[in-house]
């Protein structure tokens, strides 16, 4: 079947809601977007699909777009709070991380491949960065909760290690593309789009809220749409500049969800969505853009790239980073694990293809083959390998409440739930048995389906969904010590 715009609300549609359908199966282990991923390749030409779409720009496009929203979700979800004491050594991995693994990565490709140390090179910078829109989605979907501030760190990687791999890419691009281009050049555009993006995004980010507290429009449906038109004119602007588009949107999002703002519950909830919807639309897209049958031969050459980034690039690169820090050598080598590959290598090898590099079709194959392995093998023994290494908190922490108990911004309260295991030391026990810490409030119990208040009298069985108030991470800390030990 022809990719047409006749059929393109048809096609589109029905793939979105088969997406969304199959993401009901990722709590038996299998990665959301796995699956999207999947359902775009069965789609294609070479699936039962036969939808017949090779279009580098409309990837590009649909990529650029989709990466912009995910960034500015992920930056709104983001608290200061939280990166402050992993600020450093995130900084560390989004930069030098990225250099160390891309350096690794093209000497070795350049050994044991076909492609020249140039080629070589470019690949290692494409697959170098790991990838935001699948770390944010698994962490979150499988609800996690890890020790030692590891989530803040592989989140806040994540979102921040894009412009550096974009960078690199581009530089070896133009040295692939411009061999006669001086090291200056390079140098100044490196300075430029890192400075000139810092400074946009965080002037946007103070400028966004000013704009949304002071504009009052008639009509509460248009802040979101406003809000949606600024996000896109921070990247717009800052490329158009020569800033690096990604870091601007990113960094404005982290300005914009630390301060009070119109609406921010919701636009918050909003944009969660629309990072959701640009997901599967993007996985879709690289789906179809890429042939199984050209896959089958390099199976041999991507396992053995795969296990040299997953077993000695990767944690070479973290181990680096992460010398003489607080993290243990159990959280390294989680941290190291969890350096999933995704969405943002393939869009930028599309990059590699769209500016006519001589064996960008071999490259950008590489790219998807190891960006698959990476979040299927990864993606599915997150949550063992967290077991494994005793990383792993057993409670699940959310940032909003299922009973969606609307707080004013101004307090300050922390909102959790927890489901209740057989193994924690407070089945059995009565609220008053269990001498709650100062400031824990148990609001609310959720039991058989039933949702009541509970009393002192109240025993907790396994099973419960506890909804917790806590005015402080300290006691939020010691009622933790209550319920597990």
């Amino acid at each position: 079947m022809e990719f047409t715009l006749n059929n393109l609300l048809l096609v589109g549609s029905a793939l979105l809601v088969l997406s969304i359908f199959l993401s009901k199966t990722s709590k038996y282990g299998i990665p959301a977007v796995i699956l999207f991923m999947l359902v775009g390749m069965l789609a294609g030409i070479d699936g039962p699909g036969g939808i017949n779409f090779y279009n580098t720009q409309i990837s590009k496009f649909i990529g650029t777009l989709a990466l912009v929203l995910i960034l500015f979700s992920g930056g709104l979800d983001t608290r200061y709070t939280d990166i402050r004491p992993i600020a450093k050594r995130g900084i560390l991995l989004s930069t030098l991380g990225v250099v160390i693994t891309a350096i690794l990565t093209g000497l070795f490709i350049a050994y044991t491949t076909e492609l020249n140390i140039k080629e070589g090179l470019l690949l290692g910078a494409i697959i170098s960065s790991t990838d935001a829109a699948s770390v944010f989605t698994i962490l979150r979907s499988k609800s996690m909760g890890l020790k030692n501030n590891i989530r803040p760190l592989l989140e806040f990687e994540s979102g921040s290690n894009d412009p550096m791999a974009y960078l690199l890419t581009i530089i070896f691009i133009m040295l692939i593309k411009q061999p006669d281009t001086n090291i200056g050049g390079y140098i100044w555009f490196f300075f430029k789009q890192f400075t000139l993006g810092s400074i946009i995004g965080v002037a946007m980010g103070f400028a966004i809220i000013k704009i949304i507290n002071r504009i009052n429009l008639n009509f509460d449906g248009l802040y979101a749409v406003l809000l949606l038109s600024l996000s896109l004119l921070v990247f717009g602007l800052s490329d158009f500049l020569g800033g690096n588009g990604f870091l601007s949107v990113y960094l404005a999002a982290i300005i914009l969800g630390n301060h009070e703002f119109v609406h921010k519950r919701s636009l918050i909830k909003h944009f969660d969505g629309q990072a959701w919807m640009m997901q599967i639309i993007m996985f879709l897209t690289l789906g179809l853009l890429v042939n199984p049958s050209d896959l089958l031969p390099l199976v041999g050459i991507g396992l053995l790239l795969s296990a040299f980034i997953i077993l000695v690039a990767r944690p070479i690169a973290v181990f680096t980073c992460l010398a003489k820090s607080q993290f243990t050598t159990r959280s390294k080598i989680f941290i190291s694990w969890v350096g999933l590959r995704g969405a943002v290598p393939i869009i930028l090898s599309i990059y590699a293809l769209d500016a006519g590099v001589e064996k960008g079709k071999l490259i950008f194959n590489l790219v998807f083959f190891i960006s698959l392995t990476s979040v299927l093998i990864k993606g599915t023994t997150i949550p063992y390998i967290a077991k494994r290494l005793r990383l792993n908190v057993p409670m699940h922490i959310r940032k909003k409440s299922t009973v969606d108990i609307e707080l004013a911004n101004k307090v300050k309260s922390i909102i959790i739930e927890l489901d209740v295991l057989p193994e924690y030391r407070c089945v059995g026990k009565t609220l008053v048995e269990l001498v709650l810490p100062e400031g824990i409030t148990i609001s609310m119990l959720h039991r058989d389906g039933n949702i009541f208040i509970p009393d002192g009298f109240t025993r907790i069985r396994p099973g419960d969904k506890l909804t917790i108030l806590a005015d402080s991470v300290n006691s939020l800390k010691d009622f933790y010590k209550k319920v597990w030990g």
